[in-house]
Order: C-alpha cells, then structure tokens, then sequence
C-alpha cells in the first residue's frame, strides 16, 4: 500500500503551518504593506513597449548582470560589495539559511518579527531561538548579546525596521550587536525607503554584515525582487545555493525600466511617510486602541478584541492582518498598511464600527 504523507514527509515539516495569504478580491487590501500607488499612465505605456520585446524563448541572464550593475548604482552600494539578486526577499532569505545551516547550528533574531525567518530555520534544520524584546517591542541590546554569548548562532537576522511592529531599532544597538557577534548579521532593509535609515554604507566597516532589500514595497511587489549586498566572499557562497535562473526575463526587464525612473517611486513613499503621520493620530484617538511607533509603512495595533476587530471590518470591505495567536506578544493586535488618503478614511471608520 502506498505510504502517506504523515508517513514521509519530515515530521518538523508535519508540524508546520503554511503561509497563508488571505483572498483579497473586492476589498480594500491593507494586510500586506503594498504601496498602494500605481505607476503612472505614461510609465506603464512605456514598461509595455519594453515587456513586449522581451525574448521569453530564452533563459535570462543568470546572475542579472545588468540589473546589478544599476541596483548598486541607485541604491548607493559601497564599492568591493557585490550583489545576489532573488525572487523576493523570501528567496534570498532561503539561501543564506541554506547556506548556513550546518548540524546544530543556530539561528536568532528579535521576536516577534517576520515569520519566514524561524520558518526557514525549520526547513533547514537550523535551531530558532528569539530574544532581545520587550513587551513594547523595544530592542534590549544587553539580554540579546547575552543570548548570543549563550547560544553562540551562526546567522543573526534584524528586520530594520521591524516587520510586524514597525520599529526601528535605535542604530547603536545594531552596532552593538554586530561587534558583538561571531556569525553572520543580516539586517533586512525591505521598509528602508520608510525608514530613512539603512546600514548599506556600513559594509566595508563589518566583515560579518548582509544589507537585504526588496523593491516590493517601493511599489514593485508584483515582480518579485530582492537582493542583497555583501563582501564578495560571501555572495560566492550564496551563490552556490541560489537556484539558477531565479529571476526571470521579465521581472529584470521591468526592474531596469522602473529604476530609471527610480524618482517615481521615491515621490510615492514621500506621500505614504507624510499619510503615516496622520493616520497614525487618528488611528490613536479611536477609544480602545493602541498604536505602536512605526518607522515602516504600516502599524501595529492592540485593540480589546482583534478577533471582533478583523471580522467587522472584513464584513465592511476592510482587510487587515490579524496576529492575534501569532505571538504571546501580539495579543488582540492587528497589522494595518497605510494606505491612499481615501482607503486610510475607509480603514478608520471601519475600525471605529467594529471596535
């Protein structure tokens, strides 16, 4: 008889929950961090033209020479750096954990934080372990380089800022940890251009340092891009991990296209940043709710009941993210995305009717 999956499949796989991503249709979309600006009307004409002369009977260039060439250019790379494009962040996630995960080996970061590192960890067989935050999700430097002394990991993933609670780490305490620490530090940049913030120009001072980004939430979510900078020796490594092919033709036609116009994009972030701060306010004066600081494009929220919260605005077209059970630290807490002046007025009167 033909054996089941609960027979063959690892049982840490077994155990695993997958990452589920909510239906969307007909609602306003605020559960992910998109941007959620289009580009405009002449630029799309343009990307058309361009898509439409892709060869999609070829394979792409492997390594995305080119698309490397003008990432490091835009994004200010420091020179010696080289770059390892993926198919989002995701994927770039899943090549240094691959690469990295000897027997026994340790991977930490602050948690809560994004899911699909302690995932990985898990598909790798490396051994999660959080630590470092309060319960205001602000970073305690002294008990994570204690754990680190502890646990000795040999990756350290920081989300900078913070996914789910938009925290930035005050930039002293990263550099404590990167002195302190013996393995690899990647600092995951994906809301830099919220942020303001970015340790790319310090990756000639730490040999152990990998700056990860992702054109997702520049408003590019739809093609799938990420890459991260590093010392060359590192990215040989990765590259030995990294699936070949992984960007295809037409994410990297559309990437060259988009930042050559690179201002665009950057203009459409100013507008969400200035939209952060008001609605921010307004979400803080809703009786019952509390809004953490967010240096992302997006807001963690506790509210007497996420439960009632989630499925009253879902009935009223709203989609949120709730991660009420996702962490002891996040109950009764919701994740919104700052959205376009008229979604933000939708958001608030749908979370005022169902608090």
């Amino acid at each position: 008889m033909p054996a089941t999956p609960a027979q063959l499949v690892r049982p840490e796989i077994l155990a695993l929950k997958a990452y589920h991503i909510a239906e969307a249709e007909g609602l306003v979309k605020l559960d992910a961090m998109e941007n959620p600006y289009a580009l405009p009307e002449p630029l799309r004409r343009e990307l058309a033209q361009v898509l439409s002369r892709v060869e999609l009977n070829r394979y792409p260039e492997p390594t995305g020479r080119k698309l490397r060439e003008i990432l490091a250019a835009k994004m200010n790379v420091p020179a010696g750096m080289e770059l390892l494009l993926g198919n989002g962040s995701d994927d770039l996630i899943q090549i240094v954990t691959l690469a990295l995960a000897r027997p026994g080996a340790v991977m930490m970061y602050p948690g809560p934080t994004f899911v699909m590192y302690a995932m990985n960890a898990t598909l790798t067989g490396m051994r999660p372990v959080a630590a470092g935050l309060r319960d205001d999700f602000s970073f305690d430097t002294g008990a994570f380089i204690a754990a680190m002394r502890e646990h000795r990991p040999a990756l350290v993933y920081i989300a900078y800022p913070n996914n789910p609670t938009g925290v930035l780490y005050p930039e002293d305490d990263v550099l404590a940890v990167l002195k302190a620490a013996d393995g690899l530090v990647v600092l995951d940049e994906a809301y830099h251009v919220f942020a303001q913030k970015s340790f790319m120009s310090r990756l000639p001072d730490f040999p152990n340092l990998v700056v990860m980004r992702t054109v997702s939430k520049l408003g590019l979510a739809g093609i799938r891009l990420g890459y991260l900078a590093a010392r060359p020796e590192w990215v040989s490594e990765f590259n030995k991990v990294r699936q070949a092919y992984n960007v295809n033709v037409l994410t990297q036609a559309a990437a060259l296209f988009v930042l050559e116009h690179l201002d665009v994009l950057e203009a459409q972030a100013s507008l969400i940043r200035a939209e952060r701060e008001g609605l921010g306010k307004a979400l803080a004066a809703l009786r019952g709710v509390t809004v953490f600081p967010s240096q992302a494009n997006f807001f963690l929220l506790r509210v007497p009941d996420a439960v009632r919260a989630f499925e009253g605005m879902k009935r009223q077209g709203v989609l949120v993210r709730s991660l009420h059970g996702a962490h002891p630290l996040l109950a009764n807490c919701l994740r919104v995305t700052v959205g376009t002046p008229e979604e933000n007025r939708i958001l608030l009167a749908a979370l005022k009717e169902s608090l």
